[in-house]
């Protein structure tokens, strides 16, 4: 593994590149840029997914977002959909010039909020060969409405959340402190003591990120000023744009976000494929044995079919 760096507009976006096993210097490998969920960091899921690839014959890069882990950007903690969107182009930019990588055999595969931005990109990123989501999340409509009908949100309680962030990047603009937010804690319609109140994906992923991959870089909280931001994204519009190029997504049965998956494949073209792996959640996918080497086992399949032969 290396520790490499890139620019993505004046940040230094911080990443590890992994080769294949078998690595033979001087031959072009087939890549693929591989982008975490919302909160995390290189070091977790994704990485998880990265080295299993990477055991398959790929050279494979991981990389912590703008404003988030150790890649640069201020104020830290944000997440701004566009500036992920533009992390992976710049992902795909470091790998079309890397000695290592045949630039015409570049895939793409993202993470929860991670899929949602990778299925964005290469929308319009010609360069990225094909596309995978593993529990595939849409920022923007669970920043607008809520996860599942146990997170439904009031349009009076999306326009209060609007009218704090714009609030809080006034404040920044003066020169204030940066205003942090928990989607759970400040949620008024979760319950603390009631998990039951609380979607399955937001406890799990908690349990998740504090006791089974825990990372002192995780963004429990994230910058207030930047859920406007959030909210502005549409991932799918546009979807169809990817075809003829392969798109790949794949959920468990029980996820809160399922119905995520189900709606970008309902308006994406073929080719195109759906897999549902049955009996697990969201956040199953990304760390339980029994169902981890499925989906890297799919990932690489699919990758070594559009990518190998090119």
């Amino acid at each position: 593994m290396d520790r490499v760096t890139f620019q993505n507009k004046g940040n230094t976006v911080v990443g590890n590149l992994f080769r294949p096993d078998g690595f033979e210097q001087g031959t072009a490998y087939p890549a693929i840029v591989v982008t975490h969920p919302f909160g995390a960091v290189k070091e977790q899921v994704s990485t998880t997914y990265t080295k299993l690839l990477a055991e398959q014959g790929f050279v494979t890069l991981v990389f912590d977002a703008s404003y988030q882990g150790e890649s640069g950007g201020e104020p830290h903690f944000s997440e701004f959909p566009s500036t992920r969107v533009e992390d992976i182009r710049c992902a795909v930019d470091f790998l079309s010039v890397h000695p290592d990588v045949d630039p015409e055999r570049i895939g793409a595969l993202g993470i929860c909020a991670g899929g949602g931005y990778t299925v964005n990109v290469s929308q319009t990123e010609m360069r990225i060969k094909a596309v995978a989501g593993v529990s595939t999340f849409d920022i923007g409509s669970a920043r607008r409405d809520g996860v599942g009908p146990l997170g439904r949100q009031s349009e009076e309680y999306r326009t209060g959340l609007l009218k704090r962030s714009g609030q809080a990047r006034t404040r920044e603009a003066a020169g204030g402190q940066v205003e942090m937010f928990s989607l759970i804690s400040d949620n008024p319609r979760f319950d603390m003591n009631d998990p039951s109140t609380i979607p399955l994906m937001y406890q799990e992923g908690y349990t998740y990120y504090s006791e089974i991959d825990p990372n002192p870089r995780f963004m429990g909280t994230f910058a207030l000023s930047s859920l406007s931001r959030q909210m502005a994204f549409f991932p799918f519009e546009g979807i169809e744009l990817i075809s003829p190029r392969p798109l790949l997504l794949i959920a468990g049965s029980e996820a809160d976000t399922l119905y995520m998956s189900q709606d970008a494949i309902g308006r994406a073209k073929e080719p195109k494929e759906l897999v549902v792996l049955d009996g697990a959640s969201h956040i199953d996918l990304y760390w339980r044995p029994e169902y981890v080497p499925q989906v890297a086992g799919k990932l690489a399949e699919f990758f070594r079919k559009h990518l190998s032969a090119l």
